[in-house]
């Protein structure tokens, strides 16, 4: 990827509701960001509230991407599912060509694929989890972006389908010193002060350093900030880091963009 000093990717997870009920403010939170994870219909997510958020992302230039996860709508997504490499890498691929038909209609480009909750979570340690997400991508599409935890599973599985990188960071969660996210169990798992999310998101991106919840500096090397949705406060949280972007100079623009 090119050099992302003064340059990042912002993107959130958006579409994530059903019927007349919607989980997070998308529309506002839209203009916002630069890249957005589309819910496909199994955690969250149906054909009409995908068809507007394609439409709303198309309309502020905003880089689309799928967001397949479990078939949990129960349990939004976040709990692991006892499921076969085969069945993971057939729903995906089932997920990812809902959003891409919606894309089609709408005249747009579908960029990447991030997988969703608890089978980024798993896929994230469980190589064969993993290797089925990234085989899918690569049927359908290998010039799609994959949008990988940096020193994961997914990104060696990734690497070994031969996928274009997205090597992700994220603004709202606290971060173990192995670079894995602090389990959504614990107090510390989500960071709901938009100061402190811009503090240490702009250091990410100027340093390639992040704060651990044990005081330690972790090295990542990030192409895309992940902003979550349902984070309490996320559009102020939003708001604030494209202010304090703005202000040091920090580009946010679309992965899939190249940033030439």
């Amino acid at each position: 990827m090119p050099d992302t000093n003064h340059v990042i990717d912002l993107n959130s997870d958006l579409g994530e509701g059903f019927g007349p009920w919607r989980l997070a403010p998308d529309d506002e939170l839209m203009p916002l960001i630069s890249s957005a994870n589309i819910a496909c219909g199994f955690h969250a997510g149906d054909p009409r509230i995908i068809e507007h958020t394609v439409q709303q992302a198309k309309r502020h230039g905003v880089g689309i991407g799928a967001h397949p996860g479990y078939p949990d709508r129960v349990g939004f997504g976040r709990r692991t599912m006892t499921a076969t490499p085969d069945e993971v890498r057939t729903d995906v691929l089932y997920q990812v060509g809902a959003i891409a038909a919606f894309c089609k209609v709408a005249g747009a480009e579908l960029q990447h694929v991030k997988a969703h909750g608890a089978l980024y979570n798993l896929a994230v340690h469980d190589a064969a989890t993993a290797e089925a997400i990234a085989i899918a991508v690569k049927q359908f599409d290998r010039d799609l972006l994959f949008f990988v935890l940096p020193g994961s599973e997914l990104e060696a599985a990734g690497e070994s389908a031969g996928l274009r990188l997205a090597r992700e960071a994220f603004a709202d969660r606290g971060y173990l010193a192995d670079g894995s996210l602090v389990p959504r169990s614990r107090p510390d798992a989500v960071i709901t002060d938009h100061d402190l999310v811009v503090k240490r998101m702009i250091r990410l991106v100027t340093d390639g350093v992040v704060e651990t919840v044990d005081g330690t500096d972790l090295r990542l090397n990030a192409d895309t900030i992940c902003l979550h949705s349902d984070t309490p406060s996320a559009l102020d949280i939003a708001t604030a880091l494209r202010q304090g972007f703005d202000a040091v100079g920090i580009a946010v623009r679309p992965v899939g963009a190249g940033w030439s």
